[in-house]
């Protein structure tokens, strides 16, 4: 049986009535048989069937053991990181979401975690990073918005002979391409934002453990930091996680076509898609993925700050907005919009350029994604001599 089917069919049908959709339990508080004797559930900041429901399924996609559903992506990092304790030190990748930059260095720094960032492509930059303090190795691959493409099963060995967690972002992918628990990880975050919710209407986030012992702990914090996915977004994770593995199949296909579109044209100086050869990790991520995302960025010959906004402000299908992986097309500029926590010089050492761009590509007709590419480019360099490129070249 194919995993798309599985997951189908892993969704359960409500056995009290029967109906084909997870029912949604808009309560607080659920009435008691008598103290402390209950039927599964007492508060719904402790549990849910609804949220019970996502958990189970996002646990199963993923291969874990445990899943837990947040209230955001940053409420689901937090609560990882509150597995460590002052003095701990965390090796994590360069070219990372700038909003777990933020949470890292702005709030556990000051509790004594430290954070060493290493390009995470480069096995022998992780092994000198780990000194014997080094407690957990935090991975995004593919990461934002680079794409760069770490190998998760070497590193899980790294980690292990360490004794350190490893924990992978896995958001980009989804498990629908990539299961980092499979190739070794311990732990693996989604903001369910993107693409397991899948329609840019609500905010998410899910831990799923391998190990019950870690998958205990973290529940443990769930409940007593109270970051909780209320039943409602629950339900809606739910319903978009049914079509997840068809979303991600036309999401490729695009962001592929895309890419290639992008590669050969005059104005841009570089393009960043796992899926084409030129792409250094390329290799890496055929070994460890099914396919390679719905994430596309690009920087342009002219590398400056005010070329990416006249681009990104001239576009008509891809909307200028923060988030990815909903249904319709986005545009960013990482430098002003998710990276700016960032300090320009580290983030311009990992890549960040100041006219990166970056592309979530949704479920438009490819032709029509690559149309309105291609008025921008010409619309911008009819209006800027900057962008002196012959466009046949």
């Amino acid at each position: 049986m194919s995993n798309a089917t599985q997951l189908i069919h892993s969704i359960p049908v409500d056995p009290q009535t029967g109906a084909i959709s997870v029912p949604i339990y808009q309560t607080s508080t659920f009435v008691q048989d008598a103290p402390g004797v209950n039927k599964g559930y007492d508060y719904a900041r402790s549990g849910n069937p609804t949220r019970a429901t996502l958990e189970s399924l996002i646990a199963t996609l993923e291969n874990g053991q445990t899943g837990l559903a947040f209230a955001s992506g940053l409420a689901a990092i937090d609560t990882v990181i509150k597995l460590l304790k002052t003095g701990d030190e965390i090796v994590a990748v360069d070219d990372i979401y700038g909003g777990a930059f933020r949470l890292f260095n702005n709030v556990y720094e000051q509790f004594g975690i430290k954070v060493h960032y290493v390009d995470t492509t480069d096995i022998a930059k992780v092994v000198d990073a780990i000194t014997p303090k080094t407690k957990l190795i935090w991975l995004e691959t593919p990461t934002n918005p680079t794409l760069k493409i770490s190998d998760i099963a070497a590193i899980a060995q790294i980690a292990k002979a360490n004794a350190c967690l490893l924990c992978v972002d896995n958001t980009f992918a989804s498990p629908a391409l990539q299961q980092p628990l499979s190739l070794g990880a311990d732990i693996v975050i989604h903001s369910a934002t993107k693409y397991l919710g899948g329609h840019s209407d609500l905010i998410a986030g899910i831990v799923v453990a391998k190990d019950k012992l870690i998958g205990d702990k973290l529940k443990y914090l769930q409940n007593a930091c109270g970051a909780v996915l209320g039943p409602f977004d629950s339900w809606l994770v739910i319903r978009g996680i049914e079509t997840l593995h068809l979303r991600i199949r036309q999401h490729c296909a695009s962001a592929l076509e895309v890419a290639k579109f992008l590669e050969q044209h005059p104005a841009v100086d570089k393009v960043y898609y796992p899926g084409l050869t030129s792409h250094p990790n390329h290799d890496v991520a055929k070994k460890q993925a099914k396919g390679f995302g719905g994430i596309v960025s690009f920087s342009l010959k002219e590398d400056t700050e005010q070329a990416a906004i006249d681009f990104v402000t001239q576009t008509q299908l891809f909307k200028l907005a923060e988030s990815l992986g909903g249904i319709k097309s986005l545009i960013s500029h990482p430098a002003n919009m998710t990276h700016k926590s960032i300090p320009a010089d580290k983030r311009r050492a990992a890549g960040v350029s100041d006219s990166l761009i970056r592309l979530s590509i949704g479920l438009e007709e490819t032709e029509d994604l690559i149309q309105d590419l291609d008025q921008t480019f010409q619309k911008i360099i009819s209006r800027n001599h900057k962008f002196s490129f012959t466009l046949t070249a």
